[in-house]
């Protein structure tokens, strides 16, 4: 079996984020890049497959240089190999999912592995959008997943519990958080991933029809107000502020 995991490239979660001078995108500035967190279940699960049954793991990104952190991360947690397609990352998830089919296709893989959605942008259009260019199978928000006889069955989340969805492949199959728990690279990986080779590609795809036009972040919290005084007298004061100020009753 050959299996794909797509990864992106992220600002950490804990960073505080600032918007660039041109207003449509991030500063970079400060900036502590990592793997986004669904494409760590992602990765992991395509590992558990490699280790139940044999597979080959191929980690890909879309990026410049500075993505190849997420693909030695890769190669330190188990992946055979990776591949950089070179170009700027967009945030188009048609553009991208066209680069991802461009390289895919007549590459003999059966299943290919993404997390949901991409921290920042959240569309979660991606891996749907992929299938279908694919003409594969597909599920999302899979929070179980078994792979066997050229074959997936998949548990998904749905706002009323889980749905089951079976198919054969190849197919493509998006991670949400639930499915595993993702590993942490050994410091024997860490070394061997340095001597690994990454493959270096030019990004085909087609040219990106979205951008952003503004990007703003949310106004700065008011401060708090301080109620003082015994507890009933605070009590009878916030029910007042809720009523007079705050309208909700």
């Amino acid at each position: 079996m050959k299996i794909l995991v797509a990864l992106k490239q992220v600002p950490d979660t804990e960073t505080k984020v600032k918007v660039a001078p041109d207003g449509k995108s991030l500063d970079p500035t400060d900036v502590k890049w990592i793997t986004g967190p669904y494409d760590e279940y992602a990765l992991e699960e395509a590992i558990r497959i490699k280790e139940a049954g044999g597979a080959e793991v191929v980690a890909l990104t879309v990026g410049d240089d500075r993505a190849k952190e997420v693909l030695r991360n890769a190669l330190a947690l188990g992946a055979d190999s990776a591949v950089l397609l070179k170009g700027q990352p967009s945030d188009d998830p048609l553009a991208v999912a066209k680069m991802v089919a461009s390289f895919l296709e007549g590459k003999g893989f059966d299943l290919v592995l993404l997390g949901n959605k991409g921290i920042g942008g959240d569309n979660a259009a991606v891996g749907p959008m992929l299938a279908e260019i694919l003409g594969w199978g597909h599920a999302n928000v899979v929070v179980k997943l078994e792979v066997k006889d050229g074959a997936f069955l998949a548990d998904r989340e749905t706002e009323g519990g889980l749905e089951r969805v079976a198919g054969p492949l190849p197919a493509v199959v998006t991670a949400q958080k639930g499915l595993n728990e993702p590993r942490y690279a050994s410091l024997k990986g860490i070394m061997a991933a340095k001597k690994k080779t990454i493959e270096e590609l030019d990004g085909a795809g087609a040219p990106a029809v979205l951008s952003n036009a503004a990007l703003a972040l949310p106004p700065a919290r008011p401060d708090g107000r301080k109620i003082e005084g015994d507890p009933a007298t605070q009590a009878r004061a916030l029910l007042q502020l809720l009523k007079d100020e705050a309208k909700v009753f």
